[in-house]
């Protein structure tokens, strides 16, 4: 009689990080403290517990007295300045706390391939010279949306032609219009750094919402992957929740937020920085 086989051994955290993760989430179980907490990381110069108390329309010592809580666990630094206190965002926080949630929730360990369920009706094909006024024209409507992109006019075609990678540009299209696009960059010219890129994907509005964006990061990440690109990383703006869980769902995680970054008619705007890396198993492509 042939011996049942043992068990496949399951994820596990470690045990020091789930009582680090667990310390944070417990101090944030007080909806007060969630609301301090995001009201000092949204001040880039802090604020005084009398400010916070007034903002939040609370008693001084009861902020006081959470503003202490977070502190204990390391969220804030409070600083006496005279008679007051100024409180600041502990910038460690900003990358600690969306890394303990991507590690509660699995993220960082092993991660989907590229996007499945590919809708029928996008096919995607190689780029070609005679796409970029297509090209062009969907790049100025993401431009339009004011969260795609620093750019605020749409590149020249020659400008375009010659930063990316010749071999990594896709067309989607729907009934033979063009739906939108992906290419991705090369970040430097150090032979290290050869199988790194900054990847883009944009969609074409009229067919947003038709999962192009998802046929399109599919060919991108497995051509990658096919082609000796190791690494594919991108930077979206926060408010562009579609394009986060985009590129979360293909294999892409979250390293950080990288704050007032860069200015945006004539704003300061935040980051995510994202990053993707090539499994060694590889992945299967679909033409």
């Amino acid at each position: 009689m042939t011996a049942p086989s043992a068990p496949s051994a399951l994820p596990t955290l470690a045990a020091a990080d789930a009582e680090t993760y667990a310390a944070w989430f417990a101090c944030l179980a007080e909806p007060a403290r969630v609301r301090l907490l995001h009201t000092v990381a949204s001040a880039p110069a802090g604020a005084t517990v009398g400010e916070l108390a007034e903002a939040l329309e609370l008693r001084q010592s009861t902020v006081s007295h959470h503003l202490r809580k977070l502190a204990d666990v390391g969220f804030v630094t409070l600083t006496k300045a005279g008679t007051s206190t100024r409180v600041m965002i502990n910038p460690e926080c900003c990358t600690g706390l969306p890394h303990a949630a991507d590690a509660v929730m699995g993220l960082l360990a092993s991660r989907p391939c590229c996007p499945v369920d590919l809708p029928a009706d996008v096919s995607v094909r190689a780029m070609e010279p005679a796409d970029f006024d297509a090209v062009r024209r969907i790049y100025a409507e993401g431009i339009a949306t004011g969260i795609a992109t620093f750019e605020t006019e749409v590149p020249p075609a020659d400008a375009l032609d010659a930063t990316w990678f010749a071999d990594h540009r896709w067309i989607a299209e729907i009934d033979g219009e063009t739906a939108g696009w992906a290419a991705a960059a090369p970040v430097s010219t150090r032979a290290a750094y050869a199988g790194v890129a900054e990847t883009s994907v944009y969609v074409a509005e009229s067919a947003r919402g038709r999962g192009v964006g998802k046929a399109l990061l599919h060919r991108q990440v497995t051509a990658a992957d096919a082609g000796g690109l190791w690494t594919l990383q991108n930077a979206v703006f926060p408010e562009n929740k579609a394009s986060l869980a985009l590129h979360h769902n293909a294999g892409f995680r979250t390293l950080g937020v990288r704050e007032r970054v860069a200015r945006h008619h004539g704003a300061w705007r935040d980051t995510v920085m994202l990053e993707r890396r090539r499994d060694d198993e590889g992945c299967t492509p679909v033409n």
